[in-house]
């Protein structure tokens, strides 16, 4: 058994991870990025060129470890009906990527959820609008009134009621951007905080860096688009938060889905009240988890010794070889 990746996202710690475990590793995709994986950060004993080269990845015996962009560049459809061994259940790729799903999880799972408006009419203080799917933040935007949703939306091609099918208009909740890292063990049935990050992104985190005065001249508007990732570490009072709202999504997606396990992450702020508000779920290996490719000091906490996500993942592949168990792991 190898294992593989698509080449982008959080590849290189998934196939490092992998390799510390003993596993050769493939990864997959675009030419350009090859020598990334192979030369410059050697973690990919196979480079195939390829958005999903399917026939030369069951030849290798390979187990696919979804990521972010590996979802986003293949379509769900594709994913659910591939035939190479897939980590993690593939049920709950649905749930996440449509807005309304992952809002009823969340909400049986008994998470604070902002606001949601089905009629931009009827939006009355500040909302972020969000199109479905792992975007990695492009295409959010802001806005205070009806009148200031439509003239926004019209650049994004949105030009009345029958266009929001694929967006979901949330309460804009002010608070700290703080996203928990889990890791839940189908193996043992145990769940672990591995790390906790918050996002930069352009241009929302820049416009702070110009003086208010300017930024009213300028006419900016605010984009969500991911750059990259910044370590936090939570106040411990905070941290049973954090753990049981994961408890509670994991025990829930037992029932509406059959089940989440491998890495996840719950992406939300902390208000000023220290209230935790939940705004989705990425129930896959995120971006987030890049800074910690030496572990974290929750994973220092549980482990004598270096455990990144993708690590993690790879010790419970290893685990499951061992007990022969690789089948209660991979669908």
């Amino acid at each position: 058994m190898r294992v593989a990746t698509y080449a982008s996202h959080s590849a290189l710690q998934i196939l490092k991870g992998a390799k510390q475990e003993g596993f050769e590793t493939v990864a997959f995709g675009k030419t350009r990025v090859k020598p990334l994986y192979t030369r410059y950060f050697p973690v990919a004993d196979y480079f195939i060129e390829g958005t999903y080269p399917e026939e030369e990845l069951l030849e290798l015996e390979a187990v696919v470890i979804p990521t972010g962009s590996f979802v986003a560049h293949l379509g769900i459809q594709l994913v659910e009906r591939m035939r190479v061994p897939y980590y993690g259940n593939k049920e709950v790729l649905r749930w996440e990527s449509d807005r309304n799903l992952e809002r009823k999880w969340l909400e049986k799972a008994g998470l604070r959820l902002p606001r949601v408006y089905d009629d931009p009419d009827e939006i009355d203080r500040p909302v972020i609008v969000k199109p479905f799917g792992a975007g990695g933040g492009r295409g959010y935007f802001l806005a205070k009134s009806p009148a200031d949703f439509w003239k926004k939306a019209g650049k994004l091609g949105i030009r009345n009621k029958e266009d929001l099918s694929n967006v979901q208009i949330q309460e804009y909740v002010v608070g700290v951007p703080v996203y928990p890292h889990y890791f839940y063990s189908k193996l043992s049935r145990e769940l672990e905080l591995m790390s906790v990050d918050r996002r930069y992104e352009s241009n929302a985190d820049a416009i702070g860096r110009i003086p208010a005065g300017e930024q009213l001249g300028l006419e900016l508007n605010t984009n969500y688009t991911v750059i990259g990732n910044i370590p936090i570490v939570l106040r411990e009072s905070l941290l049973m938060d954090v753990i049981e709202a994961g408890e509670r999504v994991v025990e829930t997606a037992e029932n509406l889905m059959g089940g989440l396990w491998g890495p996840f992450c719950l992406e939300g702020v902390y208000t000023e009240e220290l209230e935790f508000v939940v705004f989705e779920i990425s129930a896959r290996i995120v971006a987030g988890t890049n800074p910690f490719v030496h572990g974290s000091p929750y994973s220092w906490l549980r482990y004598d010794f270096p455990v990144s996500t993708g690590r993690r993942i790879a010790m419970e592949l290893r685990q499951a070889v061992e007990e022969d168990r690789l089948g209660e792991v991979l669908t």
